[in-house]
């Protein structure tokens, strides 16, 4: 699959889990399952850049869904973006 699809969609799970918790909405889980398969992608990509960022958002996702959750998923979410615009910029 391709680099930029899995990072930017990582990306999208991780937007939606911040803007769920916001809301106190059921379907974080449910992002929460999303971002964790678009994750396991995304450590396949074997890239030694990521696989920091990639580990620490993998602690966070199992974290209990709370503002400080929904923080750092906006914050990954963007670097996670940045990465992937980044990618394709340079290829």
């Amino acid at each position: 699959m391709d680099t930029k699809l899995i990072l930017l969609s990582l990306s999208l799970d991780l937007k939606r889990i911040t803007t769920a918790i916001q809301r106190d909405s059921s379907v974080v889980d449910t992002f929460n399952v999303e971002a964790n398969k678009w994750l396991k992608q995304a450590k396949n990509l074997n890239n030694s850049k990521l696989k920091i960022l990639l580990a620490k958002i993998e602690k966070t996702l199992d974290e209990p869904n709370d503002l400080i959750k929904a923080e750092d998923c906006l914050m990954y979410s963007f670097l996670i973006q940045n990465q992937a615009l980044y990618k394709t910029n340079k290829q």
